[in-house]
């Protein structure tokens, strides 16, 4: 019976090769997959080492090229400086760009402050409280959305004349502030939406007013997407040249991108203080990029993929 038994349980050559044949099925298929995944990986890091060369040559270029002399920028444009010729930033910075770049710190960083600030109250009043026509006034931050800021110079010439503050310092923070409260504003509002309303009821509990609420509990909360909106912010008011081109007249108070273009008209020949120049106007923002990445990207993950 156990002869018998063991007969029957021991599988033939037809089985075995059926058997062999599906393994052999098995690995082909599986090699197939794991074939395409190592192209689809090879497809996709080739691609990013393309972006990577095509955004930071530009900037390696333009700092290799600030190290040279005119000679050598027409000579072998594409090559490296035969020496580092660090007297180019002394008579970059003497021609007027240190004044520029003082002009552009105060600005970017008061309209940071107050953009972020008003953006990150107007979000929590929308999210927390019950405004009344609360439908309306998203739909007029919406309207700021697709306001451009070239349409309303001539009526912003006037308005600036009138509040007398023309051709100073405050024209470009009320602008810049003014023209990306409704984007900032709606940026912080979606990251505080998936905060619970608990943690405010939990602060009340505690003693804490509605203010202090705000300050104390959602604002540390809304740490990462307010990191998100002040580089945004600091990224647009550092670059931005057609309000700064047309309310600001004085040469003492222009701004980076303007100062710029007129260091160019006076140094038309003179390229490596040009590349010098726009090397020191470029670095502050790679190194504000690179100091708050983690929280920039985390911010814009949890607030715009919502």
């Amino acid at each position: 019976m156990a002869t018998s038994s063991a007969t029957r349980t021991t599988p033939g050559p037809r089985a075995t090769t059926a058997s062999a044949t599906t393994a052999a099925s098995v690995r082909r298929a599986a090699g197939g997959r794991h074939a395409g995944r190592l192209a689809v990986r090879v497809a996709v890091w080739v691609g990013l080492a393309a972006l990577v060369v095509a955004v930071l040559y530009p900037l390696l270029w333009m700092v290799f090229s600030s190290f040279k002399d005119n000679q050598e920028v027409f000579a072998s444009p594409w090559g490296l400086p035969g020496e580092l010729r660090w007297e180019n930033f002394a008579r970059a910075g003497s021609s007027g760009v240190v004044r520029y770049f003082v002009n552009s710190v105060l600005v970017t960083g008061a309209s940071i402050l107050t953009t972020v600030l008003l953006s990150a109250w107007a979000a929590y009043a929308l999210v927390r409280l019950r405004v009344p026509f609360e439908g309306t006034i998203l739909g007029l931050l919406l309207g700021g959305l697709m306001l451009a800021p070239t349409v309303a110079l001539i009526p912003l010439f006037g308005l600036l004349q009138q509040l007398h503050i023309y051709d100073t310092y405050w024209a470009l923070i009320v602008l810049y502030t003014a023209f990306r409260i409704p984007f900032t504003t709606f940026l912080i509002r979606a990251y505080m939406i998936d905060i619970p309303s608990e943690v405010d009821e939990a602060a009340k509990l505690d003693g804490c007013t509605p203010t202090q609420a705000f300050w104390q509990v959602v604002l540390p909360m809304c740490r990462p997407i307010l990191v998100s909106a002040a580089l945004l912010q600091a990224l647009f008011a550092w670059n931005e040249f057609v309000f700064a081109l047309v309310f600001i007249s004085s040469g003492d108070l222009k701004t980076l991108p303007v100062g710029l273009m007129d260091m160019q008209s006076r140094l038309l020949t003179d390229w490596p203080v040009q590349f010098a120049g726009l090397t020191m106007a470029a670095l502050p923002m790679i190194v504000l990029f690179l100091i708050g990445q983690r929280q920039f990207l985390r911010g814009l993950t949890d607030g715009i993929g919502k």
